[in-house]
């Protein structure tokens, strides 16, 4: 495993891992036309060299061709690091093509993994989510499926992305869940009341996409902001220029923080996630290398009990406006 005076490691399960994780999804088209192959595979082996071992993709990202940058990148150190990758949408494994809605059909997955080992340039998979649940399949069936593909040598682990309370008991009690990927940030708490509590009794990692509200929590962002038509964030309730401007609160009090701390408010809201439960691991997107240096060192930042009590306290007088994500998407969530 990678050194780094940075990164501890921390357990999801019984899954090790770099206590910040690397989320790849900003190198497909998601925020705007996608960056240069080669420039990517130099930001992923750079986190990896300053201490992240835990990388997150999704056959969706392109779809596939996020897969394949990520198994392009960490092929030469393959066995030192975690990759996970989620499985759900309604693609067609051989083509790539997007049709509407879900699919978690048993047949469905099967396939859909052989095409993913073979685009990470793996044996196994070390986890694998549903990327959101399905309600035409039992999860008992998917948790099924999931299980027989560990039992075959294909998969390590089993994660749920955006999962509602009942889902993770009944898919535990098939095949116990190592991990939960959800939204959760300074500006999306939307898990702490079930989901967290749940994960700890149960011994389940949490893993927070989006820590740093789809880059809005960096402090970059403000409402004059203007977004490539590509970007995704276009369309999102939470970055129309009216709830941009209403929510400035949350990044003036990460940038009062933070300067009593010397740190930075995107640092300040990892850190933040990083001292809520020690089974959490933030995954944070980055095009730049210069961003994963910022974001790793909020893992030596150390908020004290004073410094929590103020920011819940403050946080909890700010009203965020705007739904997370569009309807359309958000239909989808807490199943």
């Amino acid at each position: 495993m990678c050194e780094s005076d940075l990164m501890k490691i921390r357990r999801l399960g019984a899954l090790e891992v770099s206590e910040l994780g690397f989320g790849t999804m900003s190198f497909a088209s998601s925020y705007g036309v996608a960056p240069d192959r080669a420039q990517a595979i130099r930001v992923i082996r750079g986190a990896f060299e300053r201490g992240v071992t835990m990388f997150d993709t999704a056959e969706a990202y392109g779809p596939f061709t996020n897969e394949e940058l990520v198994g392009e990148a960490l092929a030469p150190m393959r066995e030192q690091v975690v990759i996970a990758t989620k499985f759900g949408w309604n693609i067609d494994p051989d083509t790539g093509e997007r049709r509407p809605g879900l699919n978690s059909k048993p047949e469905h997955i099967h396939r859909a993994v052989e095409g993913m080992l073979r685009r990470l340039k793996v044996d196994t998979i070390d986890l694998l989510y549903q990327h959101r649940v399905d309600p035409e399949v039992p999860i008992e069936e998917v948790a099924g499926t999931v299980k027989a593909l560990i039992e075959a040598g294909k998969v390590k682990h089993f994660g749920l992305s955006e999962p509602g309370p009942d889902t993770v008991r009944r898919a535990h009690a098939v095949q116990p869940v190592t991990a939960i990927q959800s939204e959760y940030s300074f500006w999306t708490r939307d898990p702490e009341p079930e989901i967290l509590p749940l994960c700890e009794k149960l011994g389940i990692g949490f893993v927070p996409w989006s820590p740093l509200g789809q880059g809005f929590l960096a402090g970059k962002i403000d409402a004059s902001t203007q977004f490539d038509s590509a970007d995704w964030r276009a369309r999102f309730p939470r970055f129309t220029s009216e709830a941009r401007q209403a929510n400035q609160a949350l990044v003036e009090l990460l940038r009062r923080i933070g300067e009593r701390k010397q740190a930075t408010p995107a640092q300040i809201a990892l850190a933040w996630l990083l001292a809520r439960n020690p089974f959490i691991v933030p995954i944070f997107g980055t095009r730049k290398l210069e961003r994963v240096e910022e974001n790793l060192e909020a893992a030596m930042l150390e908020l004290s009990a004073d410094d929590l009590s103020e920011i819940e306290t403050t946080a909890s007088r700010i009203g965020i406006q705007g739904a997370r994500l569009p309807d359309e998407v958000l239909q989808f969530s807490y199943r």
